[in-house]
């Protein structure tokens, strides 16, 4: 069990008076408490069963514009006791910062919403391991499977942030993860893929027998790939591949990216940096959200932004320090996104796949090709070559290029968005990129 909101929030109370009676003129304590049980399983045998229970505490202090962190496992006050005593007078000693400070306090969240985000159900290993069992024999349907891989994950969490402006509050979050891992062969080559599920709530995980036959197709289907030659060719992104698409653009206009000049996006608010077609929102109060929250992590109101308005780019994530090096206020993005996504396009998946005779669908990339400084963008793919909107065979050892100022300019999104991870996409069609191949 997670320690309960009176221990966390006692414990960070201490802190705070201790910090201010030893000279802190501002502080910011976060105490968390989670625990994890995870069970593995390879080629339909136990393979490991693990349990973690970790308790952790953040001290940061500040001497006017002075600012210095230290961080323990050890929660007894006696060594709280030196923690902060160590935290204040290594502030002292720190170089003056003008945009250090804790947040505006008329921007700190005041009304928390109950977001549905913890289950107290409690699921045995012996329930795990009958999934897993379930799972991979699922998954084992094809001999052409030859090795499966996988886990079940149960995490309970629970923490409490504070300041000395007043704020103190946090919540209870949980999430049960499964996936599967699948590796098939045949006589022309050998591939993997995977498909895997995170809830908040139990009831809500995929079922096993589907999860399993899931991975097993999406692997089988990559078998003796084919090679393609060079060219500049419409590529349609799979979702999984797409949504890490808008994770770079997230990265790109994070305020700490903007304030340092390192951003392709620098200066472009109110520019129109996507088609008009292209909505894109980050919407903290979700229900069951795997990103929801109702503050960010410097105890700031999260509320819903729409980042991208009709192709403009309407917002920044801003923070409390790069906001004040930028002369923004927060918007409760310390931390980044929390339910990011691409609202969805107009047009059908199976549409989108007939809309060009003759296109590339990516279901896999590999290396971190994306440079949020020039926008370049350049990886190794994997995939299926579109003909009349079928997928005709699998293709690999290609290379796809662009830059994402132009990438942005031509994207078409499918109406098929689902809310599956805390950043989602419907799946993308993108003109004019360019593929090396052999």
């Amino acid at each position: 069990m997670v320690k309960d909101q009176e221990f966390l929030t006692q414990k960070a109370s201490y802190c705070l008076d201790l910090a201010k009676k030893l000279g802190a003129t501002d502080s910011n304590v976060v105490v968390n408490n989670s625990v994890s049980e995870t069970v593995n399983f390879r080629n339909k045998k136990l393979d490991e069963s693990n349990r973690s229970d970790n308790l952790g505490i953040k001290i940061t202090t500040f001497i006017g514009k002075k600012k210095s962190s230290i961080s323990s496992s050890n929660l007894l006050n006696e060594n709280l006791n030196i923690l902060i005593e160590k935290c204040v007078e290594t502030t002292k000693n720190t170089p003056e910062d003008e945009f250090n400070s804790l947040p505006d306090k008329d921007l700190l969240a005041k009304k928390i919403k109950d977001l549905d985000l913890y289950d107290d159900t409690h699921i045995e290993n012996d329930q795990k391991i009958d999934y897993l069992k379930r799972l991979e024999t699922s998954a084992s349907y094809d001999k052409k499977i030859i090795n499966t891989e996988s886990s079940f994950t149960q995490n309970k969490s629970n923490f409490i942030l504070a300041n000395s402006e007043g704020f103190c509050n946090g919540y209870k979050t949980s999430s049960f993860t499964t996936s599967c891992v699948a590796v098939a062969k045949d006589e022309k080559s050998m591939e993997r893929d995977y498909e895997y599920s995170s809830k908040c709530f139990l009831k809500d995980v995929n079922d096993a027998e589907e999860l399993g036959k899931l991975a097993a197709d999406q692997t089988i289907r990559k078998l003796s790939p084919k090679k393609i030659g060079s060219e500049k060719i419409v590529i349609i992104f799979d979702k999984r591949i797409a949504k890490g698409i808008l994770s770079t653009f997230a990265s790109a206009i994070s305020s700490s990216a903007i304030s340092r000049g390192t951003s392709f996006l620098k200066d472009k608010v109110n520019q129109k940096i996507f088609s008009d077609k292209i909505n894109i929102f980050d919407k903290p109060d979700m229900l069951k959200g795997l990103g929801s929250r109702n503050f960010d992590s410097e105890g700031v109101e999260s509320n819903t932004l729409k980042l991208v308005n009709q192709g403009i780019l309407k917002h920044y994530l801003i923070d409390t320090y790069n906001g004040k090096k930028l002369n923004l206020k927060s918007n409760g993005r310390c931390g980044g996104t929390s339910n990011l996504y691409f609202e969805n396009g107009n047009i059908s998946y199976k549409d989108l796949l007939n809309s060009n005779s003759k296109s590339l669908y990516i279901t896999e990339t590999i290396g971190h090709g994306s440079n949020i400084v020039t926008g370049d963008y350049s990886v190794g793919a994997a995939g299926f070559l579109v003909e009349n909107g079928e997928l005709r065979y699998p293709i690999n050892e290609i290379t796809i290029a662009g830059n994402f100022k132009d990438m942005f300019q031509n994207i078409t999104l499918a109406n098929d968005l689902e809310f599956k991870f805390a950043t989602n996409s419907p799946t993308m069609m993108i003109d004019g990129m360019v593929v090396a191949g052999k």
